[in-house]
């Protein structure tokens, strides 16, 4: 997953509609075309990767609160998600996009480059770990007052059957229509909070934490799983006739309609999107459990967190690198996504051998 979203962030950096800063200053973009089945390929994970990163955090944070206790919790997180939060605000990112102006030919100042951020204080590919900090500090505020709670004789919780992910995913489909009346899809806030994709972070990371007290850390069930295969299936096969029939040709000219507002688009957009992050993160993580294990995958697994971190001035600095280069966009999105992504994982690989291990 990790891989995937280092890869797609590549790409992106050279495509008309964005989603990855190099598009401010990059020298090429690829045609509407390319861009076209790029986004049929990717664009179906994008709508669920994150989710599956809070629904794999809130089925880890069940297990780490009943063993630490809400205070020691709480710290780790501010360690593990806060430090390299604010590192990439106050440093990381500003420095590094500041390169890619000076190799783009503005002749700007770090300082101008950090205060004109937008959005102001920018966090870069780390906004998803600042979001998850917020929402891992409310859960151990509520295990706090919780554990303060008039206790009753514990019952062993209900099974999580599929009513219940077609409740979440309709829940989120409707959190996420209203929230996007007032910050659509892809629009930014100060601290790049994202608060149009919460209801999906906030949504998953509960299912998340209701499915570790069922234990699904250890195995999904079966059923399922694979109805929830079946699911992702159906609507990622049927997302390009769809965008066909609505008249999506260029992406980044049709895509407004589908970003927010009180219209069908909009609702379409985040239905498909809660459906996706429900059976999309059971799916992956199921499969996971069945399919993806061994030694090897455990190393690059472990590395993976801190791969996700470096992806940024591995990024840039490889797209900076590549900028002289006669290269068509296509053949550049490509070489620094592979590049990119064996680059983080290595490194990664080198700095958990480090001290700074104990907190990454």
């Amino acid at each position: 997953m990790v891989a995937w979203i280092i890869g797609g962030h590549a790409l992106l950096g050279y495509l008309a509609i964005g989603g990855w800063p190099y598009d401010e200053v990059n020298e090429v973009t690829m045609a509407p075309r390319v861009e076209w089945v790029l986004t049929a390929i990717l664009g179906p994970s994008a709508l669920f990767l994150i989710g599956a990163f809070f629904f794999v955090s809130g089925l880890v944070s069940q297990a780490a609160m009943a063993r630490r206790g809400p205070g020691r919790f709480a710290v780790e997180r501010l360690l593990q998600l806060g430090v390299p939060v604010a590192a990439f605000i106050l440093v990381i990112w500003p420095l590094f996009m500041w390169f890619a102006y000076l190799a783009a030919g503005h002749n700007v100042s770090y300082w101008w480059e950090f205060r004109h951020r937008q959005p102001f204080l920018d966090s870069g590919p780390m906004w998803f770990g600042e979001v998850l900090l917020y929402v891992s500090l409310g859960y151990a505020a509520w295990g706090w007052a919780a554990a303060r709670s008039v206790r009753r004789p514990s019952r062993p919780p209900a099974p999580l059957r599929g009513r219940h992910l077609v409740a979440v995913a309709g829940a989120i489909t409707l959190a996420s229509f209203v929230v996007r009346l007032w910050f659509p899809a892809r629009s930014t806030q100060i601290l790049d909070l994202h608060l149009w994709q919460w209801p999906q972070c906030i949504g998953m990371f509960a299912l998340g934490v209701a499915a570790g007290r069922r234990e699904w850390l250890a195995e999904v069930p079966g059923r399922l799983y694979q109805a929830c295969g079946w699911a992702v299936l159906i609507i990622v096969a049927a997302l390009p006739g769809a965008a066909i029939a609505a008249g999506v040709t260029d992406v980044a000219a049709d895509a407004t309609p589908y970003l927010g507002g009180w219209h069908w688009p909009a609702l379409l957009l985040a239905g498909v999107e809660g459906a996706l992050a429900v059976a999309g993160s059971v799916w992956l993580c199921g499969l996971a459990q069945r399919r993806l294990t061994g030694t090897a995958l455990t190393t690059w697994t472990r590395s993976s967190y801190i791969a996700f971190t470096l992806q940024a001035p591995v990024l840039l600095t490889l797209a900076i690198a590549l900028r002289p280069v006669t290269w068509p966009a296509e053949a550049k999105g490509a070489t620094v996504a592979a590049l990119g992504i064996l680059a983080s994982f290595w490194l990664a690989s080198r700095l958990r051998r480090a001290p700074l291990r104990r907190i990454l």
